[in-house]
């Protein structure tokens, strides 16, 4: 999830990830998880994304794919920030995993995270292809393909193209619906919504205490939940101009396509999120907020209690670092 908040307010987002939370600005990343033994282990480090060292990647579309990307290093380097500290059960150790400091110094601008906060390259990008891989073969390529078995009996090319997005819509919520069988995909849904909880509370200027942090909701209206069901529908809108071409040059839009309908869902989301007090856009934002109840859960006071400590550790690091904690435009 990617804030666009009034300049005034820092930008910042985030996600679960095993038995923790993610929170990041622009220019730095906290992760807080739930060591087995109970106390939270927390690690703190810059970041240094291409929107802050290249004006062209903060144009309109092409800032929605670079965010795209950033996301997808991000989560995966944060989700195996959380493993290691969840492996520590089955080391049947209960000291904390060494991290980077917690709270720098201001004189340390440029510390790096520790090596037990890192993911070997090799690893994260073979991680990033099996998942894009896996995303795009699930989400794009297998619709186009179960569409094609009856495609002599449609007539015309909209109506191919549209049974196709509700094709990729139902694979869509019925992933989602059966992951969140699993016990253990319900607690990272729980992280969600407590990352959720403590984001609006920040941004309700509320005082970033565990009483009043729950009694915020569980939706967020900039969720990457949100932005996948934006990122369905307008594929239905593209996909339908080029009409009904030979099954090659459709399984190539299906893929080669994909960062530019990330990007126009991007600009919609951060347009709509600056005008969300409007009724049409309410309206237009109602389907993103209700699948949203499928991918988070009501935290417990625990839970709670982590994603706010990842964002008063960003909020400290950021106080020690003030460049980290100026908006990038864009």
């Amino acid at each position: 999830m990617e804030s666009t908040a009034a300049p005034s307010i820092p930008n910042y987002g985030g996600q679960a990830v095993i038995e923790g939370v993610m929170i990041r600005s622009r220019r730095a990343m906290a992760v807080a998880v739930r060591h087995p033994a109970g106390h939270t282990v927390v690690h703190v480090e810059p970041l240094r994304s291409a929107r802050q060292r290249s004006r062209w990647a903060r144009l309109p579309l092409i800032r929605g794919m670079v965010l795209l990307w950033d996301t997808l290093v991000l989560g995966m380097r944060a989700l195996a920030f959380s493993a290691n500290v969840a492996a520590a059960e089955d080391r049947n150790d209960g000291a904390p995993v060494p991290t980077a400091p917690d709270d720098p110094a201001p004189e340390e601008p440029d510390a790096r995270p520790e090596e037990s906060a890192a993911m070997p390259q090799g690893v994260l990008w073979g991680a990033m292809a099996f998942a894009f891989t896996m995303g795009i073969g699930l989400f794009f390529v297998l619709p186009l393909l179960l569409v094609r078995t009856v495609d002599p009996l449609i007539p015309w090319s909209v109506a191919s193209n549209l049974i196709e997005g509700l094709v990729r819509l139902a694979l869509l919520l019925g992933y989602i619906g059966l992951i969140g069988l699993l016990a253990d995909v319900r607690r990272v849904f729980a992280y969600h919504g407590a990352e959720h909880k403590a984001i609006n509370a920040f941004e309700a200027s509320v005082p970033l205490e565990r009483e009043q942090v729950s009694r915020h909701g569980t939706v967020h209206p900039r969720c990457g939940t949100s932005f996948l069901l934006v990122v369905v529908v307008l594929s239905i809108a593209i996909f339908s101009l080029l009409g009904r071409p030979a099954l090659p040059v459709r399984l190539a839009s299906r893929v080669l396509l994909v960062p530019v309908i990330a990007g126009v869902s991007y600009e919609f989301l951060r347009f709509a999120a600056t005008r969300r007090h409007r009724a049409a856009i309410r309206a237009l934002m109602a389907p993103g907020l209700l699948l949203q109840r499928l991918t988070t859960r009501e935290p417990d006071a625990s839970q709670v209690e982590v994603a706010i400590e990842a964002l008063r550790r960003l909020l400290t690091y950021e106080a020690y670092h003030p460049a980290a904690a100026s908006p990038a435009p864009g």
